[in-house]
């Protein structure tokens, strides 16, 4: 007879109950004896002769073991084999425990006979665990337990993997590991366990993704442990391969992960937009395959919604693994309403998250919108989560997650990921949100405190670019300002407050106010720069006294020129600012040496003065030094980029502009960037007239004929009268009071200006002359004759100026 059936586990030369030196017996298919070893009889003390032929239980079987006996042989005759331990009654009829291992043997008359092994245990203990520890592995262990033979087929299988596949332990017997798996991972399984069958190195809790054939939409994650098996003499036996579920696990870990990540990825700005796209960057594809952001459309604006808000929202972000979805999403910045009965407007209605982990063809989103879900369910999609997006109490908007690609449907650990996330990406949302708030808060009250469209002056051509700091650095004190002088002139000035937010905006606004206020007490641009500096120390003074929690005032930078169309001349003073760039109407750069002065609010120093001529269609570059810091480029760098800049091709003024911001600032910058530009003008000589008359009686006579005359040819002799009592009284009053020679200009441009310069330094006085007054009035009256009156001083002189409009009203009949 020769054995057919599978090798078993016992099966090994180190067996405790081999052939060579264990009791044998052989019995038919009855259960009767029909072979005894010698050893069998030294074991048990029976001679062959009185158990050969008799039934096994009435020899060998004590009363009371017969269940024992009978359990056994049942699970014999259905497993084709068994080992364990036995009760057996010996010669003497005492009861022992003997180790046996049954074999199925298939005779040459194809009828069974049953090959029984055994042998006393001499340590029971360790026995029971052995055959245990056997025992639990294939019949109770929840881990999976694979035997393979040399070829790679499956020998055995423990119930576990059976569960596993879905398949009776054995369907496995004589297949490959790899058939029960779904496309590439079978392949990866196979390989792994050749790499173990032919090196010997083992393999320990290895991953892998796995599908199983009978269920390919479901994604598991398996742990792996391999051995090879070998016989004392090295022979290769086959590989023994333990099998672990870990998804459940790994999801857990891969979550943990997540939350980590979107700890990191979340937030890093204080930027609405950019934390919605983080956040859906941060969840595809590792938790949907696509998802979208929605906010209630106050919050982008730095405004907080309405408690029972539902719309309209406004999509911040669309994100997806499948390029083809945009066609069914909402585009980024798209204002909309979700349709009513959809999951979105349920989630924002009860301000709870809502899970769809499949989608239906009845759901209220393909009633409302019946093509676009038609397009989704043909892509794929086939679950939904909407999450609410709410921080401290606000609902703020909410997050759309869709798989499609993926086939396991979102599960209620999903929906806890998902809420996680939103909790988290909600509050940086709202803290951007508010930030947005105050910087825009901020940057108005900067703006209004700002000029808007500078007005056209017939001294300069100008145009300007202010761009605020980048939100997370907050709004500066940069301004700019272009100011009308008396006599045609102009003021052109640039300042930079140091420091961010709206105390800086608030300081700078108060400067910006006194500098327009002493240019019209047109003074020159040292003496502005010396007063504005007693105003910063002043303010930084009242500031300690004050002991507030208020940012202190740290100092400001100014450049302040002064430009005269008549003259050509310009005067420029600057404190701690970068000096302007001059530019020929030639093209090329002019050196401009301006003292550079201490910045506002250090005091102790007087500031300087730079004077000179300038060429008609000259231009005059004033900046702060964000413009050249830009881009981490130092003021050398910087200087040299703008220059360069400027010497471009000749263009207009705000080509020019737009040039320098496109090359110096391709990103929004860190600091506030100032930019103002002028190009300047020359008034015609034919619209100018100048005489200087002697300090005598007969100077005012003179100066009233020069006026009527030039008027005449000037063509404004309706203007005659007036401006003859005005220069009457100018020149007067300069004789009287001033001596040495008198200066008469007539400037024609807009309106008539008339300017009357003495070498005296004394201010006049407007005041209200008595009855009985026999002078005084003379002031009252150039007032009331002119739109515009005022006094300016130079080094050694003073000008009276007024200015008349050129189509004068009606005279009042009261004057």
């Amino acid at each position: 007879m020769h054995d057919t059936s599978p090798t078993s586990l016992s099966e090994s030369p180190e067996d405790p109950f081999s052939v060579h030196r264990s009791a044998s017996a052989v019995l038919d298919d009855r259960g009767h004896v029909v072979a005894w070893s010698d050893q069998a009889s030294t074991l048990l003390g029976y001679e062959p002769d009185e158990v050969l032929g008799r039934p096994v239980r009435e020899v060998l079987v004590a009363d009371g073991d017969e269940a024992v006996i009978a359990r056994a042989t049942a699970e014999c005759r259905h497993e084709g084999g068994w080992f364990g331990l036995l009760p057996v009654r010996n010669r003497a009829g005492r009861r022992v425990f003997v180790g046996f291992r049954a074999r199925r043997v298939r005779r040459l008359d194809s009828t069974d006979e049953w090959l029984l092994i055994g042998s006393l245990a001499e340590d029971i203990a360790q026995w029971e665990i052995d055959r245990s520890v056997l025992d639990g592995l294939f019949r109770r262990s929840p881990v999976g337990v694979v035997v393979l033979g040399p070829d790679l087929r499956v020998l055995r299988v423990n119930r576990a993997i059976a569960r596993f596949g879905g398949l009776p332990p054995k369907a496995y017997r004589g297949r490959r590991a790899g058939e029960f798996l779904f496309g590439p991972d079978a392949d990866r399984a196979e390989a792994k366990l050749r790499s173990v069958l032919e090196t010997g190195q083992p393999v320990i809790f290895a991953e892998q993704h796995a599908r199983l054939l009978h269920d390919p939409h479901r994604e598991l994650v398996i742990s792996i442990s391999a051995f090879r098996m070998q016989d004392p003499s090295g022979r290769v036996l086959g590989v023994t391969e333990i099998v672990e579920d870990v998804t459940e696990r790994h999801r857990a870990r891969r979550r943990l992960a997540l939350l980590n990540e979107a700890g990191t990825r979340i937030g890093r700005t204080l930027d609405v937009a950019t934390t919605a796209r983080e956040l859906a960057e941060a969840a595809v594809p590792e938790l949907a395959d696509a998802v979208s952001v929605d906010l209630l459309e106050p919050v982008p604006r730095g405004e907080e919604p309405a408690p029972d808000s539902m719309g309209p929202l406004r999509r911040m972000a669309a994100r997806s693994i499948r390029p083809e979805a945009t066609a069914v999403m909402y585009p980024e910045g798209h204002l909309f309403f979700f349709p009513e009965r959809t999951a979105p407007t349920k989630c924002l209605a009860e301000r709870r998250p809502v899970l769809l982990p499949v989608l239906e063809g009845n759901s209220g989103w393909f009633d409302a919108e019946p093509e676009r879900a038609a397009r989704a369910l043909a892509m794929g999609v086939h679950s939904l989560m909407v999450v609410p997006l709410a921080a401290r109490g606000v609902i703020l908007g909410l997050v759309c997650l869709w798989r499609s690609k993926q086939p396991e449907p979102f599960e209620e650990d999903d929906l806890t990921l998902a809420v996680e996330f939103a909790a988290r990406a909600a509050v940086c949302i709202d803290n951007a949100r508010r930030y947005t708030q105050q910087h825009n808060a901020a940057e108005a009250l900067q703006r209004s405190l700002l000029p808007g469209e500078v007005p056209a002056h017939p001294a300069l051509e100008t145009a300007h670019r202010y761009l605020p700091a980048q939100a997370s650095t907050g709004v500066g004190g940069d301004w700019f300002d272009v100011i009308p002088l008396s006599g045609l002139r102009v003021a052109l000035v640039v300042g930079d407050v140091v420091g961010h937010g709206m105390h800086a905006s608030a300081t700078m606004g108060r400067l910006r106010a006194a500098v327009r206020t002493l240019a019209h007490l047109d003074l020159a641009p040292d003496e502005v720069l010396a007063r504005l500096d007693d105003l910063v120390d002043q303010l930084a003074t009242e500031q300690r006294q004050a002991e507030d929690t208020t940012p202190q005032i740290m100092g400001a930078t100014c450049v302040y020129a002064i430009y005269d169309p008549v003259s050509r001349h310009c005067a420029v003073a600057r404190a701690g600012h970068p000096p302007p760039t001059l530019l020929g109407p030639d093209g090329r750069l002019c050196p401009l040496d301006v003292p550079a002065g201490l910045p506002l609010g250090l005091g102790g120093l007087p500031y300087e003065t730079a004077e000179l001529e300038l060429a008609e269609g000259s231009l005059i570059a004033l900046y702060s030094d964000g413009l050249l810091l830009a881009g981490d480029r130092d003021i050398d760098q910087g200087l040299t980029l703008l220059h360069d800049t400027l010497t471009g091709p000749a263009r207009s003024l705000e080509h020019t502009c737009k040039a320098v911001e496109d090359v110096m600032l391709p990103d929004r910058p860190a600091d506030d960037v100032t930019l103002l530009l002028g190009r300047t003008r020359v008034l015609a000589a034919e619209d100018v007239a100048t005489w200087e008359l002697p300090a005598e009686p007969t100077a005012a006579g003179r100066a009233r004929a020069l006026v009527t005359e030039r008027l005449t040819e000037w063509g404004l002799e309706e203007l005659a009268f007036t401006t003859e009592l005005i220069v009457s009284e100018l020149v007067t009053n300069a004789y009287r009071y001033a001596g040495g020679p008198v200066v008469l200009r007539l400037i024609r441009n807009g309106h008539l200006i008339c300017e009357v310069s003495d070498s005296s330094s004394t201010s006049p006085h407007l005041r209200q002359a008595r009855s009985t007054d026999e002078g005084g009035r003379g002031l009252f009256l150039v007032a009331q004759l002119s739109e515009r009156w005022g006094t300016r001083y130079g080094r050694n002189s003073k000008t009276i100026w007024t200015e008349q409009p050129l189509s004068p009203e009606p005279a009042d009949p009261g004057i």
